[in-house]
């Protein structure tokens, strides 16, 4: 896969999909508070265009508005956490467990590594931010 291309996925009951293409080739874990008690671990994602992000059927999505700047959409029959998305446009992030075969992806980044609780950590090595660093990268790249 590379940036740019289209990838497709879908919730654990099939109800709800989504396509969009992506803006980065790699996954990335997210442990901020709010990821880890949305998903109850930490939220694997890829990034993607948000202005490619298009729901097959919008009735299947529930939306959440976790702050004023993001919401989350899920399944509204199984519950599936699917995508995280800002409100200003600016960017988009689709759960990688949610694309067939999420493998495929290289496992390159990990954010909010101040708010990650103690008790679990991945092998390997990979880029590793704080929720400040990782603010300042996302407002350095949207200029």
């Amino acid at each position: 896969m590379a940036a740019g291309e289209r990838i497709e996925g879908r919730c654990l009951c099939g109800a709800a999909r989504f396509s969009a293409e992506l803006h980065d080739a790699f996954m990335s874990a997210c442990h901020c508070t709010m990821c880890r008690r949305w998903t109850s671990g930490m939220f694997m994602s890829l990034a993607v265009k948000p202005e490619s992000l298009k729901l097959e059927d919008e009735s299947t999505f529930g939306m959440f508005a976790s702050s004023a700047e993001a919401e989350r959409g899920f399944c509204k029959t199984c519950g599936s956490p699917l995508f995280w998305r800002a409100l200003d446009g600016s960017s988009a992030d689709v759960s990688a467990q949610a694309i067939d075969d999420p493998s495929r992806f290289p496992f390159e980044l990990e954010i909010y590594m101040d708010e990650k609780p103690a008790n679990y950590g991945f092998a390997g090595q990979r880029r590793r931010l704080t929720g400040a660093e990782w603010r300042a990268a996302k407002e350095a790249a949207n200029g």
